[in-house]
């Protein structure tokens, strides 16, 4: 399993997108195709990136009924997405209900990780509004280990926490770490964050970028810093 930097594609039309995606002439980035974008555009946006040749991080942040989840996980399969993501929250049988669905009858499937906590999420509004008393990293790692229990693949989680998951639920056990930031960068509504420097030092297997690229005056020059402090 090797390390990569996944754009965030948090854009609201595929015409945004594909103006995005053409500065890109040398490289093919891993991309996250969200809520937003998912929404505005249907399925029909995942199949024209991947006609583009780039691989794709579905995140849709599944959390439902356990048959519910299965029954939406099955036709997300149909997508041929490379990873795609639910919440850790929605418990065991979720989990293993999203596995089950997203399997195809071949026995392939996409990779499958759960969210943790959001890394909007900071310690006050933990205790405050979720009434989760218990410290962040023990809440992540808790989560964590369900998840894998459940059979997944890995979760999504703050670099701050890739090292504790790595630490108890394994090495091969993926973190996918949005919360990543240029140390000249403006923050945003992120809680808990590291360069992609730190994140690689802290053992992060991917990185999540969003504005810190997509926004930059140059994007293509923004990847490849990204790429050159994570993975280079």
């Amino acid at each position: 399993m090797g390390k990569d930097v996944i754009v965030a594609c948090d854009f609201s039309s595929a015409d945004d997108l594909f103006v995005f995606l053409d500065r890109f002439r040398d490289r093919k980035p891993f991309v996250k195709i969200g809520m937003e974008l998912f929404y505005a555009e249907g399925p029909q946006i995942v199949r024209a990136v991947k006609d583009r040749g780039h691989k794709i991080f579905l995140d849709l942040k599944l959390h439902d009924i356990p048959n519910t989840v299965k029954k939406s996980m099955r036709v997300l399969s149909s997508l041929n997405v490379d990873m795609t993501n639910i919440h850790a929250a929605g418990t065991s049988a979720m989990m293993r209900a999203a596995l089950e669905g997203l399997t195809r009858e071949d026995g392939t499937r996409p990779l499958l990780i759960a969210v943790t906590q959001l890394t909007s999420t900071g310690a006050d509004a933990l205790k405050d509004e979720l009434l989760i008393d218990r410290p962040m990293d023990e809440v992540v790692m808790s989560y964590a280990k369900n998840a894998k229990l459940s059979g997944l693949d890995g979760v999504v989680c703050s670099p701050l926490e890739a090292a504790v998951v790595h630490g108890s639920c394994g090495g091969g056990f993926i973190t996918v770490t949005p919360g990543v930031r240029f140390a000249d960068s403006d923050v945003g509504d992120q809680k808990r964050i590291m360069t992609p420097a730190q994140a690689k030092e802290a053992g992060s297997d991917y990185i999540v970028v969003g504005r810190p690229i997509t926004a930059a005056d140059d994007p293509v020059a923004a990847y490849n810093r990204c790429v050159e402090e994570f993975i280079d």
